[in-house]
């Protein structure tokens, strides 16, 4: 079984520039979106909130969106580390893809902020496939 979900999102008039395409901004909100969704449905989110904070976020942009487009965001996790996770990111429209990007973040302890590594229970959730 992979760690992964997908999300439907509408352009809204906020998550566009003064051009009218979609900001730079709104993938990475999209991504954190599908991450929480993610967590929610492996019953995780109320562990992992406010304690995976990101080290690093990279995407690529292809076809700009504009207000009202449709878009489907898909997050998988693609490696889990002692204490990290990274997640690769693809956004499409009718097919054409729009936005790819990978976030990679790690988890804390919320009241040191020191790295800790995932428990195994999350672990065997969150693991990617082998191979």
């Amino acid at each position: 079984m992979t760690a992964e979900v997908t999300i439907r999102r509408r352009v809204q008039w906020m998550d566009t520039d003064a051009a009218g395409i979609w900001h730079h901004s709104t993938a990475i909100r999209w991504a954190e979106e599908a991450e929480a969704k993610l967590h929610r449905d492996l019953g995780i989110v109320y562990r992992t909130f406010g304690a995976t904070p990101r080290v690093s976020v990279e995407f690529n942009y292809g076809v700009p969106l504009r207000f009202d487009d449709e878009v489907d965001v898909t997050l998988t996790v693609t490696a889990l580390g002692e204490t990290s996770i990274t997640y690769e990111v693809l956004m499409d429209h009718d097919g054409e893809t729009l936005a790819s990007g990978r976030m990679v973040a790690v988890l804390i302890e919320r009241t040191s902020g020191v790295k800790k590594p995932w428990p195994s229970d999350m672990r065997a959730l969150l693991s990617p496939p082998e191979g």
